[in-house]
């Protein structure tokens, strides 16, 4: 499936979705079928729901009884207004997208330096690891030889999808747990490549979610480079399209489907639009889109609740808005298409950046090899947990590693997208515009795997949800009920924060980065002492303390 590319270090003013527009989303005519998305209200049965559903006008396509979200189609120009009457339904929305995988949020510039930059790897491991400064730096190299991972651990990938082909996935990743919930559509997707539109799991047709999987995962096999926690299970829960876009029931049904297969770790890196926040009532807001935004709070909220109720460690990128989440900036680029943006002050007492701001959600911010907070990442008391290193293209300002692709994130990468990217041939050689960006791992059998740098807080996450797979791994017990290891979330949480690198906020506190090239609105405020702030919360996640280490 044909994704968009985007290439180049370039960062929208909210630093979260790329495109503007849903093709195909349109106002519901006479004799035309639409998807809507339906969630019920608080206490409302399974039964209630659907007969609501029925009397507004609709069909139910698919249902998770779980957490009262539904597919629903009709043909009732007014079933959004008699769903919203409905005493039993929160309100129906237009199938829309509710999160956009940042697609290697500022991927560098083809044309950039590339440098090494970091600070180096793992002294012993697989060939490409010395590029791996974010292993070193939370010291996972050190805590493989006390723990590298059990292979009962079930770590969930929520994400575009995970290329299986790579050699240093293919060892940890699990056919039979993984599933696909987000089948290709062709207005935003391109061609079915597949009957049914349903991609096959072990492809990943946009990268993201590979990249993310190799981090947490990639087996220490010799080939290429290895993961924080090389030893764990990994198991694709594709719940974003091929194009980036995130729905509301694939992303709830993904969720609920980790807990009853009674998965360990979720990680998830993406975030929610078309509004920068989901308000429950802000006065800027339409009587429609205020209803749209209160179905999709009390889904995720729902969903988010149910895993860490059944036992899933939940962890999730803080994202790249450059913001203080407990003190929100108007928003100004919402919604992101549909129709135009306009000013929507947020009351942050009212308004949540989902999934980070979500219940049960570890939310991580990004660090560069310095270990400084990365330009782009969000931060604040309110909603941070820990830190880990997710890239900063700009860090290193004064020295030869500045604006040096090293300074991002190495990971697994498709083949098929990098060919896309024209970074690699038709053959599979990398091409003048991959050199230093993209590397190619062969086994001696010669399958080969490749590699390319990508940065944001979704690179960051993937760091804190290893090292909770290494917790799990390392203090778990026996899981009757599936096999493998299980570890209660709180008890996980209070390991990876209790054994967090301390980190004072910088001097001064309020961190400038115009040295970096940015203007003023990145200006960062780092409130609170070195045992907890608002840049790195408890600290840098340290796999090495983490299991055991001193």
């Amino acid at each position: 499936m044909r994704r968009r590319v985007i290439t180049g270090a370039v960062v929208t003013a909210t630093g979260l979705a790329f495109l503007a527009v849903v093709p195909g989303s349109a106002v519901a005519e006479p004799g035309n079928s639409v998807d809507y998305t339906v969630v019920a209200a608080d206490g409302t049965s399974a039964a209630e729901a659907t007969a609501a559903i029925k009397a507004a006008g609709g069909t139910i396509v698919t249902g998770n009884d779980a957490v009262g979200v539904y597919r629903v189609t009709s043909k009732d120009t007014r079933f959004e207004t008699k769903a919203v009457a409905s005493g039993a339904l929160i309100g129906a929305s237009e199938r829309r997208t509710i999160g956009r995988a940042p697609n290697g949020l500022e991927k560098i510039d083809l044309a950039a330096k590339r440098g090494r930059g970091g600070k180096g790897g793992p002294a012993k491991a697989d060939p490409l690891d010395s590029k791996l400064w974010g292993l070193a730096m939370i010291r996972a190299d050190k805590a493989r030889k006390i723990e590298s991972g059990d292979r009962g651990v079930t770590v969930g990938v929520l994400d575009t999808g995970l290329d299986a082909s790579n050699p240093d996935l293919a060892p940890n990743f699990s056919k039979k747990l993984s599933r696909n919930f987000a089948p290709d559509l062709v207005d935003i997707d391109g061609a079915c490549e597949v009957a049914g539109c349903l991609d096959p799991v072990g492809t990943d047709d946009g990268g993201h979610g590979t990249h993310v999987a190799g981090t947490i995962g990639a087996s220490l096999n010799g080939v290429g480079l290895s993961g924080v926690a090389p030893g764990v299970t990994l198991v694709e829960l594709k719940g974003g399209q091929d194009s980036g876009y995130f729905f509301l029931d694939p992303v709830v049904n993904a969720l609920t489907y980790a807990a009853d297969a009674g998965l360990d770790v979720v990680n998830m890196s993406f975030y929610v639009d078309p509004w920068l926040y989901n308000c429950t009532a802000n006065p800027a807001d339409s009587a429609e889109d205020q209803a749209e935004q209160r179905a999709i709070i009390a889904a995720m909220k729902r969903a988010l609740e149910y895993a860490h109720r059944k036992g899933v460690t939940l962890v999730g990128a803080l994202g790249n808005n450059h913001e203080d989440l407990g003190k929100p900036r108007t928003d100004v680029s919402s919604p992101d298409y549909g129709a135009d943006p306009y000013p929507r002050p947020i009351d942050n007492k009212s308004c949540w950046d989902l999934p980070t701001e979500g219940p049960h959600v570890i939310g991580v911010s990004s660090v560069g090899p310095s270990g400084n907070k990365s330009d782009f990442s969000n931060y604040g008391l309110e909603q941070i947990s820990v830190a880990a290193p997710g890239g900063w293209y700009r860090d290193g300002f004064g020295t030869d590693t500045f604006q040096t692709a090293g300074n991002q994130i190495l990971s697994t990468y498709p083949l098929k997208v990098l060919q896309e990217e024209e970074l690699v041939d038709a053959d599979g050689n990398i091409t003048a515009a991959g050199e230093g960006l993209v590397f190619k791992e062969c086994t001696k059998a010669g399958k080969c795997g490749y590699y390319t740098y990508l940065q944001g807080t979704s690179m960051a996450s993937p760091h804190a949800a290893g090292v909770a797979a290494l917790i799990v791994s390392r203090y778990g017990h026996n899981d009757w009920r599936r096999g493998g290891k299980t570890l209660s979330p709180d008890v996980v949480e209070r390991q990876l924060y209790k054994t967090a690198a301390e980190r004072s906020c910088p001097t001064p506190r309020l961190q400038s980065y115009a040295n970096e090239g940015r203007p003023a609105e990145f200006d960062a405020l780092c409130e609170g002492g070195k045992q907890f702030n608002g840049f790195y919360g408890y600290g840098i996640v340290d796999a090495y303390a983490a299991v055991g280490g001193r």
